[in-house]
């Protein structure tokens, strides 16, 4: 794709996460989500008046709500509601708003040379876009314990091509998205052919694990959930890895053809569980 920022004016964008008990991500989500859209266009929800608040958001959008435990899905379910109820409400103000969790990352292929802010004011999608899904995790056989100092992508390799995380995280008129931002209540779904989700909530064995023994999840339903996740570690230690750029148009493929009948207006999972080598242009993005 030829650079054509100076053709498209760029269009008013928000992103919108939620945190809590958070030691790893939200520094990176505000830095990196900034330097696309501007800090002054970035929302945080603090879930708790017992976290406290860095000096460094204070030049960011927050509200910190009441910590109101509740089981795991009917939380994931309120916090989709509280989303979508403030995207509608930005919608005002904005042309398109992104809401993720705060560690995930959406990335516009570097080959297409424009920042995410100019290509998402380019695009014709017309209601939601998603990016294919990148569950990235240590190699334990092959990757060392994380440097926080240092970009995630150039410490990691392999991600697993998760549809999970092929979610439609970028809206561009009010949509009511189902739980965990996996969906859109009433619309398909369409997977950008040059965005990326990256998922980085298991990039550490150490401090990923480390989650389950959060009391706060332990007591609402977390530890299933949780342990289904740490079996990315043994996917991608098993794996043989494809090569990401010889897979990615085919995984996008299958994603939108092997629909759960039970939602299909969600992707489908690959069989196989396929796992990527990310590609060299990606180091030091995130």
């Amino acid at each position: 794709m030829e650079d054509a920022s100076n053709e498209f004016p760029l269009k008013r964008i928000a992103a919108i996460t939620t945190v809590r008990n958070d030691t790893i991500f939200l520094e990176k989500w505000v830095r990196y989500y900034g330097q696309q859209f501007g800090v002054k266009n970035l929302y945080v929800f603090i879930d708790g008046h017992d976290q406290p608040l860095p000096e460094w958001l204070s030049d960011v959008n927050t509200l910190v709500l009441p910590h109101i435990p509740m089981k795991r899905a009917k939380a994931d379910a309120r916090r989709a509601q509280v989303m979508s109820h403030l995207a509608r409400g930005l919608f005002k103000y904005f042309d398109a708003v992104i809401v993720t969790d705060v560690d995930e990352f959406l990335i516009v292929d570097p080959n297409v040379g424009v920042t995410l802010a100019q290509y998402l004011s380019q695009s014709e999608a017309k209601v939601t876009s998603s990016g294919l899904g990148m569950d990235v995790g240590q190699h334990l056989e092959q990757e060392t314990a994380l440097d926080l100092k240092r970009p995630f992508l150039d410490q990691r390799q392999f991600a697993h091509l998760s549809a999970r995380y092929t979610k439609p995280v970028v809206a561009f008129r009010p949509v009511t998205w189902g739980s965990g931002m996996h969906r859109i209540k009433g619309r398909n779904f369409h997977i950008d052919p040059n965005l990326f989700l990256f998922h980085f909530g298991m990039v550490d064995y150490e401090l990923a694990t480390g989650k389950t023994a959060d009391q706060d999840r332990l007591e609402t339903g977390w530890k299933n959930h949780l342990s289904r996740r740490e079996a990315l570690f043994k996917i991608i230690a098993e794996a043989e890895p494809l090569a990401g750029d010889a897979y990615f148009a085919e995984a996008r493929q299958r994603q939108s053809r092997r629909r759960p009948l039970y939602a299909l207006n969600k992707p489908g999972m690959i069989r196989g569980n396929p796992v990527v080598k990310i590609p060299e242009r990606f180091r030091g993005i995130v």
